[in-house]
Order: structure tokens, then sequence, then C-alpha cells
């Protein structure tokens, strides 16, 4: 077996928790996922995937493909020219049926 050496990093709890219930739905320990970021940080020359502030997306907009949100769009156009409009809260329990949102 190869030598090892040990890392301790500090993490907040709870992401620590969410990281281990996914890694243990893989079967994979977290010292060894550790071990596998570590390698690709080697073989990338660098952080292995991008660093960078994410895009904050409208709420609602996450579950939608591009096809029914272009889909969605349309109806609201088609709407506002027959003159039918709708409440906030009718289009969140919409949103809520149909996507879950």
């Amino acid at each position: 077996m190869a030598k090892t050496a040990s890392v301790f990093a500090r993490v907040e709890p709870e992401v620590k928790q969410q990281a281990e219930r996914v890694l243990n739905q893989l079967g994979v320990p977290m010292s060894n996922a550790v071990d596998m970021f570590l390698r690709q940080v080697v073989l990338s020359g660098g952080i292995p995937f991008d660093v960078k502030i994410p895009v904050k997306k409208p709420l609602g907009l996450d579950p939608m493909s591009d096809e029914e949100l272009a889909a969605a769009v349309e109806e609201g156009l088609k709407d506002a020219e027959e003159g039918c409009v709708h409440t906030s809260e009718s289009v969140r329990a919409q949103m809520h049926e149909k996507y879950g949102v």
C-alpha cells in the first residue's frame, strides 16, 4: 500500500452532511472523494471546475426547459394581446401545480 498523508479541513457541518449523503449514495468514502479532487487539481493544474459567482435566476425558472419557457412566454404574450391578465396569486398557484415551485 502506498504511503498516505493526512489532510485536515474545516467545513460547515451542513455542507459535510450533505456531501456525505451524496457520497454514501455513490458508495465513495469521503477520503476517496478528497483524494480524487486533489488528483484532479494536479492533473488540471488548478481547480477542476469553474469558480465563479453564480448567476441568480428568477425563482420558478430552474425546472423549466428552454422550450417550456418559450411556450410560457408565447402564452403570456397571447394573453396580453387578448387583454387576459392573471393575478400573481394565480400564477404562483399554476407554477406550484405544474412545476412544484
